[in-house]
């Protein structure tokens, strides 16, 4: 059973008084004066597992779990350069309490570890801070800024000659894993050099008209491979019923068999047919296949999933959700709104909006919850005195607003929202919501060093 914390601290140095060293120190009070925290992420790490009496090894306290969790995003490292970090540094073996005797723990215990974390675990931990922030004077919820931007997955431009040659890719890795590992008798041609002929050859054709028998012969040998594995499938069902052994590959081949269909569809929709493809109906990704079309303010198109930021006036992060799809700016007032009552049990007094937000029916709404001063970046007709109580405070509340941009800036450049690293949705989830909690904790690290 895993612990929360040591029961003693192990032998470790005296901090050496560097700036970069005492914000982590501060830091790590933070997470010491806030216990509850980690008994989130006790949870999480306890979570599907059995009662064992105390023998062998402990592992990773869920203290030092959240506290890996936290320097990984900090500094952007990867589960290698944390695993030799958190053993060589003395500060962060200081910040992640590993004593001087102790060996640390390998790449493949920390991300397995801190992937246990959920996102739920994330956002409650984030809450608990802000409720640390509020008593602390830091944050007080009372004047906030809300903007969207969009957080990119970790795969390449989604054209459909790519895609083709990753199902024929994949499919026959599975093809060839199902015969040789557990003794499938399936006939099939490894279409692999053909495909990615023809994919490369698409690529650099300069006509549609020299495209089109490329992509025609490109969706011939998918079909030929999606054929191939519904064969492979149906074997596999049959082995299936009598071992358990196979039940991981069936779920595979019937997982990008069914990716597979889907590229081949919409490129068949688009090459042959000359239709045009509803974003919510296209597969960008096979292996990231919860990848959102984003297109923003109708030139730039982005693959990820759009996020939705509250900031306030200390600059921490108030609020943080990851949407599915890519809906309007204007629909998201309200929900942003109720959200930090659900937060601080109030409304704030002062609201500022980027311009997308704008429209008369979410001014009244923002009214209707007895808000002072509601400022829109863009007027969209709007008068500013309806807005707010005088056009002094509606330019004061505007300047504001444009803090929110600086902050997405931040964590874009310091910890890694351009892009997410991590596979999966709850994974994509994880990330951003790990990176916000590192860039709070780091806000209020400085904000207590400032006062000090």
């Amino acid at each position: 059973m895993r612990k929360k914390q040591q029961k003693q601290m192990p032998l470790i140095e005296p901090a050496s008084g560097h700036p970069q060293e005492m914000e982590l120190e501060i830091i790590s009070l933070l997470i010491d004066s806030t216990p509850t925290i980690c008994d989130y992420v006790l949870q999480d790490l306890n979570e599907g597992k059995v009662k064992k009496r105390n023998t062998g090894a402990q592992g990773m306290s869920a203290d030092q779990v959240l506290r890996a969790a936290v320097i990984k995003q900090l500094y952007s490292f990867t589960y290698e350069q944390l695993a030799f970090h958190m053993q060589d540094s003395k500060a962060l073996s200081r910040f992640c309490r590993i004593g001087i005797a102790d060996k640390g723990f390998g790449k493949s215990a920390l991300n397995a570890n801190i992937k246990r974390i959920s996102p739920d675990t994330w956002e409650r931990i984030s809450q608990d801070l802000l409720a640390h922030a509020k008593d602390d004077n830091i944050e007080k919820g009372r004047k906030a800024r809300i903007d969207c931007t969009v957080v990119e997955s970790n795969i390449h431009k989604p054209f459909d000659s790519i895609q083709l040659f990753d199902s024929v890719r994949v499919l026959t890795r599975l093809l060839y894993k199902a015969r040789d590992e557990y003794g499938i008798k399936i006939s099939f041609t490894d279409h692999r050099r053909r495909a990615k002929r023809r994919m490369v050859g698409i690529q650099y054709a300069k006509t549609m008209k020299k495209r089109f028998p490329l992509y025609k012969d490109l969706l011939k040998v998918t079909q030929k491979t999606i054929g191939y594995a519904i064969k492979a499938e149906a074997l596999l069902g049959e082995l299936h019923s009598t071992s358990i052994e196979p039940f991981a590959l069936l779920n595979n081949i019937k997982h990008y068999g069914d990716l597979a269909r889907k590229v081949y569809d919409q490129t068949f929709r688009r090459v042959i047919q000359g239709e045009s493809v509803p974003a919510d109906q296209k597969v960008v990704s096979i292996f990231e296949e919860h990848t959102d079309v984003i297109v923003k303010d109708s030139r730039d198109t982005y693959y990820g999933h759009k996020i939705c930021l509250t900031g306030g006036a200390s600059n921490l992060i108030l609020d943080c959700v990851i949407l599915e799809g890519n809906p309007a700016d204007t629909d998201l007032v309200e929900q942003m709104l109720d959200r930090q009552k659900e937060i601080y049990g109030r409304y704030p007094l002062k609201v500022a909006l980027d311009g997308g937000f704008a429209s008369k029916d979410n001014l009244s709404k923002a009214k209707e919850r007895e808000i002072k001063d509601v400022c829109f970046a863009k007027k969209r007709g709007l008068k500013e005195t309806d807005m707010c109580r005088s056009e002094y405070v509606y330019k004061k509340l505007r300047r504001f607003r444009a803090g929110i941009e600086a902050g997405i800036s931040w964590l874009k450049r310091s910890f890694g929202l351009t892009r997410c690293t991590w596979k999966g949705f709850r994974s994509f989830k994880c990330y951003v919501l790990s990176s916000v909690v590192a860039a709070n904790l780091l806000t209020m690290a400085r904000k207590k060093l400032a006062t000090a």
